[in-house]
Order: C-alpha cells, then sequence, then structure tokens
C-alpha cells in the first residue's frame, strides 16, 4: 500500500480514494520525451548503420530506413507498454497505462492500443486532443482498447453522495 494512502486519516480507508487520471498535457510531455528517445535510437544506431552499409534503398513510395524507423516507432511502444506498462516518458512522468477490462494489458489490447489506435492519431493528429475532452481523460486509442492513463502515486478522494 502506497505511504501516501496509509498517512490518510485513519477513518478513511483506502477504497476512498482512487488514482488520479492523467490529463492531456501530462500525456503530451511523455510522448514528446518519448519521441526524443525515438529519435535519439534512430540517429544514434540505424541512420549509421543504414549508411556505413548503403543499406538506405528507395522501395515503392519510401525508403527502407523509413520502414525500419516506423517498426522501431510502434515496436517501442508496443513492448514498453507490454513490459513495463509504461514508456520511458511515462516513466519519467510517473503515469502508466492501465486496463478497464482485465487486471493485466494483454497482448491484443496493447497491439490495438498501440498500433492501430496510435496509427490512426498518429495519421489525423488533431485527434490526439481526444485525451482533453473524455470525462476519464482518454485519448482515441484508450476508447478503442478500453485503457486508462492513471497517475501512478497520486490519488483523488473518492467523492461518496449521501443516500436521503
Amino acid at each position: 500500500m502506497d505511504t501516501t494512502i496509509e498517512n490518510v486519516n485513519s477513518a478513511e480507508s483506502s477504497n476512498d480514494y482512487q488514482h488520479m487520471l492523467a490529463g492531456f498535457w501530462i500525456r503530451f510531455w511523455a510522448y514528446l520525451i518519448d519521441v526524443i528517445v525515438i529519435a535519439s535510437i534512430n540517429r544514434i544506431i540505424v541512420h549509421p548503420i543504414f549508411n556505413l552499409l548503403n543499406l538506405d534503398k528507395q522501395l515503392l513510395f519510401t525508403s527502407t530506413t523509413t520502414v525500419v524507423t516506423t517498426i522501431i516507432f510502434f515496436a517501442y511502444f508496443v513492448l514498453m507498454t507490454k513490459y513495463f506498462q509504461q514508456t520511458l516518458g511515462k516513466m519519467i512522468l510517473g503515469i502508466k497505462v492501465i486496463s478497464l477490462k482485465e487486471e493485466k494489458l494483454d497482448w491484443a489490447t496493447i497491439i490495438f492500443r498501440e498500433f492501430i489506435g496510435r496509427y490512426i492519431s498518429k495519421t489525423i493528429v488533431i485527434l490526439y486532443l481526444v485525451a482533453a475532452f473524455t470525462p476519464k481523460k482518454q485519448a482515441l486509442h484508450d476508447l478503442f482498447s478500453d485503457t486508462l492513463v492513471i497517475h501512478e502515486k497520486v490519488y483523488t478522494k473518492i467523492s461518496t453522495v449521501a443516500n436521503g
């Protein structure tokens, strides 16, 4: 149990609190950190190797470097979310992804959220703003996959409505 809950008045239980939802701006900054990490990986590793070995060939509408960097982009989000429930940007800012359906995020949920949902949001960038206007602060890819992004160590008191 988190110490922030233990220090609360003893008359209140941990059932009176829930994790605070992560809003648009903290998610935006986490995503920006992740993009910097991915771009750094691509610039430090992928581009030099492809240039050194002369692997950057033109495909139909793109290059092999673009294909590999795109795979790295999606693999980063899928693998980090599966194994840690958060990317490096989310770790730094103390937020993580949880499922509304099951205890643990499964592969199908993560692939749907991080690959299909993020592809749609990346294609139509304005759709990222959905998180600013939904009651549970869910982005489009969260709505599709029944997930939430929460603060790990920040709680809000659940307001109880008196019956009577």
